[in-house]
């Protein structure tokens, strides 16, 4: 039992890193000249960085921008709540708010990618052709671990 807890500890810091990284790292969409986020654009031949202007795209890189802190907060507050469940909990009760709270982080990182996946020809409409970056991938991959820990700990059981 103790293996099994101590793997679902690494997976939830695991899963949370990779929603700090997809939200702060500036890698949502690379082109050959610049790098952008959702947050700011960094230009390759120049130091500096360029804030996303809100006006450009609109009321949609508000939502990815809260949606995507949401998911961090969730995250975060999850893993501190099953830490308490597990020496508050009796034996052969579930971690119903931990998962609860990993569910809701899993559903805003999949708004998130979504608004960004279905808005990107808006967004860099006025840039060179790109691909998605490695943020953006890691936002989704998250999803998936956000939502696999939290199945987890729906299903998991204090045991001795």
């Amino acid at each position: 039992m103790l293996v099994l807890l101590g793997f679902i500890l690494v997976f939830h810091v695991a899963t949370a890193a990779l929603l700090f990284i997809a939200t702060i790292d500036n890698a949502w969409w690379k082109t050959e000249a610049a790098s952008t986020d959702i947050w700011q654009t960094c230009y390759f031949n120049k130091s500096d960085c360029d804030d996303i202007h809100v006006e450009s795209y609109g009321d949609c890189i508000k939502a990815i921008q809260a949606t995507m802190c949401l998911s961090v907060i969730f995250c975060c507050i999850s893993f501190i709540a099953f830490v308490i469940q597990l020496f508050q909990l009796q034996k052969g009760q579930r971690f119903f708010i931990a998962g609860t709270l990993q569910l809701l982080s899993s559903l805003s990182v999949m708004i998130a990618a979504s608004i960004y996946t279905s808005q990107e020809a808006n967004f860099h409409s006025t840039m060179v052709p790109g691909n998605y970056g490695y943020s953006y991938i890691l936002a989704w991959i998250a999803f998936a671990f956000t939502l696999i820990s939290g199945v987890m700990y729906m299903v998991l059981r204090k045991r001795k």
